[in-house]
């Protein structure tokens, strides 16, 4: 087969940061990593060393995420069940306004029991309305009054514009690429089989028919492509094109059937808390709480946990009303730790929001949030939720902002990780992660929202543990006992591997979280006060 090295260069220069890795059976290297040493969290040697012989306390996590896959044989047994509701008999039993929220809520669910799924992001719907009462019009035509709208108009209409330009070159691109994979693989089967090896490949780059074929191959597997991840990829661009950045595209909210920009709308809903697509949710479920040493799949790292799912994220941006009910039911119902993998560049309903994390700080719970993926630093702003709104004089005394490490001594920030001095607390390991997907099943995925539930696991472990600590308490000692890492070189999130910094500037403790510091600190405080 004949392929140019011109159009393989263009191809593989592609990046996929933060995208998902399709590997159903990771090496070795890469099972658990993050619970182990090295760059890991030592949390296997925490349970070893210092919490064998010690008995927990049952901690509930809230996952405000896409949904969550209550069956998979890695989590059903650690899924939080409402005790006070009578399953299926259509009554709130417990009057807290969800009707059968036995196992969390759905706030992207009708009562029909359908789902809407796919959604626009915030600066698409904000482009959208605005474009309603602008389009067409020069500076001129504008009143004072209007001078402001008209300034964001013109500001989210290029972001909108530019990112879907993006997204279309890209969507062809993995088309291409796609393509060019299936007919390599299948030239390359026909002659090794379907089932063909490492070992294969390597002895095709003395055939002379295959030695290009080969080393093609090669090239996709060092990058950990196959047709799973490609597929995943091309769905990615095509949500872009067709949701995310179409300001013509209508959600589907008349199956929700609420008024998005109404908060004080509340009823609405289902309990069907798996949704269409749990996969990002399920994921970060496993992180924290997949059943420890079962022999099967990964090890989470808490043990003593009972996961809380409400869904509340779409395929897109989640609404800001969606994130404060999602925030308030977790607490209401009795989540200690409320684990947030999501995020978005614009947001209009801050102060709402900004009430329902007063509401969680109140009430003594821990908010655990992902920085996010676009390699940007957030003490710039522009990625909410944020644990610091330009309307607040302080950060929230209840959050931590999680950055993603890798388990790589010389790229120990992941190239994709948003950072921050100011704004992100810690980092964790958030590269190469496998866990918990839907129908019982595992995959590697990459991400802050990888991270996010590490630590969210690392403050169940001590809550869990050392129950007499307050959540604000064990996040001070989650951020004073981290793998102090300050100042290794690092590349830059979103530079050359040129562009080394300290890694100290990319957070304010300078440190990857480690469970046996933590747990050992714990042990410590809990003894000071006694």
């Amino acid at each position: 087969m004949n392929i140019t090295s011109k159009l393989l260069t263009g191809i593989f220069a592609l990046s996929l940061s933060g995208s998902l890795v399709a590997q159903e059976e990771p090496s070795k290297k890469i099972l658990n990593w993050y619970n182990g040493k090295k760059s890991g969290m030592q949390t296997d040697k925490a349970y070893k060393k210092i919490l064998k012989n010690k008995k927990g306390e049952t901690v509930i996590v809230a996952v405000i995420d896409s949904g969550v896959d209550i069956e998979h044989e890695d989590l059903k047994d650690v899924i939080w069940t409402n005790k006070d509701e009578i399953p299926g008999n259509g009554i709130d039993d417990d009057k807290n306004g969800y009707i059968d929220d036995v196992h969390g809520w759905n706030f992207l669910g009708g009562k029909d029991g359908r789902n809407a799924n796919d959604a626009q992001l915030e600066v698409t719907r904000i482009y959208a309305r605005l474009d309603k009462k602008f389009a067409g019009k020069d500076a001129k035509d504008i009143s004072p009054e209007d001078a402001r709208d008209y300034e964001k108009y013109l500001e989210v209409k290029k972001v909108v514009e530019d990112e879907l330009a993006s997204a279309t070159m890209q969507m062809k691109q993995i088309a291409q690429m796609k393509e060019i994979y299936t007919k390599l693989n299948d030239t390359f089967s026909e002659k090794y089989g379907k089932d063909y090896t490492k070992k294969d490949l390597k002895k095709a780059l003395k055939d002379p028919e295959m030695k290009e074929v080969a080393e093609t191959l090669i090239k996709f597997k060092a990058m950990g492509l196959n047709e799973k991840a490609l597929d995943r990829a091309l769905e990615h661009f095509e949500s872009s094109v067709k949701y995310h950045y179409n300001k013509d595209f209508t959600e589907d909210r008349e199956i929700i059937g609420d008024n998005p920009s109404d908060f004080s709308d509340t009823d609405y809903g289902n309990n069907d808390v798996e949704g269409p697509d749990a996969l990002h949710g399920t994921h970060c479920s496993g992180i924290v709480a997949a059943v420890r040493n079962n022999g099967i799949g990964s090890n989470g790292v808490a043990d003593n946990v009972l996961i809380m799912p409400v869904r509340a994220v779409p395929n897109g941006d989640e609404r800001d009303k969606d994130i404060a009910l999602a925030v308030r039911y977790a607490v209401d119902n009795g989540a200690q730790i409320i684990s947030m993998s999501f995020g978005k560049g614009y947001s209009e309903n801050d102060e709402e929001v900004i009430k329902a994390f007063r509401y969680a700080e109140d009430k003594g719970v821990l908010l655990v949030h992902a920085a996010g993926n676009s390699s940007k630093d957030n003490d710039r702003g522009g990625n909410y939720p944020t644990p610091k709104y330009p309307s607040m004089d302080k950060k929230f005394s209840n959050w931590l902002e999680v950055g993603a490490s890798t388990r790589y001594k010389k790229k120990l920030a992941a190239s994709f990780s948003n950072y921050g001095d100011t704004i992100v607390d810690v980092f964790a390991p958030g590269l190469e992660i496998y866990s918990t997907v839907p129908q019982s099943e595992y995959l590697t995925i990459q991400g802050t929202s990888m991270a996010c539930p590490m630590v969210s696991g690392t403050a169940a472990v001590l809550k869990s543990y050392y129950p007499s600590l307050s959540m604000v308490e064990i996040k001070e000692i989650i951020k004073e006992s981290v793998y102090d890492v300050s100042k290794k070189k690092t590349p830059k999130p979103g530079g050359t591997k040129k562009d080394l910094v300290e890694f100290g500037t990319l957070s304010n403790t300078g440190g990857i979280v480690n469970v046996y510091n933590a747990v050992k600190l714990a042990e410590k405080k809990v003894a000071e006060k006694q």
